[in-house]
């Protein structure tokens, strides 16, 4: 029997590149392979702390996951994983 114990993003090029900016909250669209559509909502919020999100809430199940969470650090950009479809900012709650 296989385990999988983490959910880890592939490594491609040609990724697209968002800004976050700090205190601001966004809203992801989270696009999901096969076998990364085994993962659990709490494994997805867990990816996206390590990144450096917080107030992270995921909804969905399957291969599209909704995702809100807020950018406490300060502003940064980086290439965006190919699993991420679409981000928008959205008004604190």
């Amino acid at each position: 029997m296989m385990r999988y114990t983490h959910w880890e993003m592939p490594k491609e090029k040609d990724m697209g590149t968002f800004t976050v900016r700090h205190g601001r909250r966004y809203r992801a669209t989270i696009s999901l392979g096969l076998l990364e559509s085994l993962a659990g909502n709490d494994t997805i919020a867990d990816r996206l702390r390590t990144a450096g999100f917080d107030d992270i809430s995921v909804k969905g199940s399957g291969s599209t996951r909704h995702a809100e969470a807020r950018w406490p650090k300060n502003d940064a950009t980086a290439e965006m994983p190919v699993q991420v479809s679409a981000v928008t900012e959205i008004e604190a709650a």
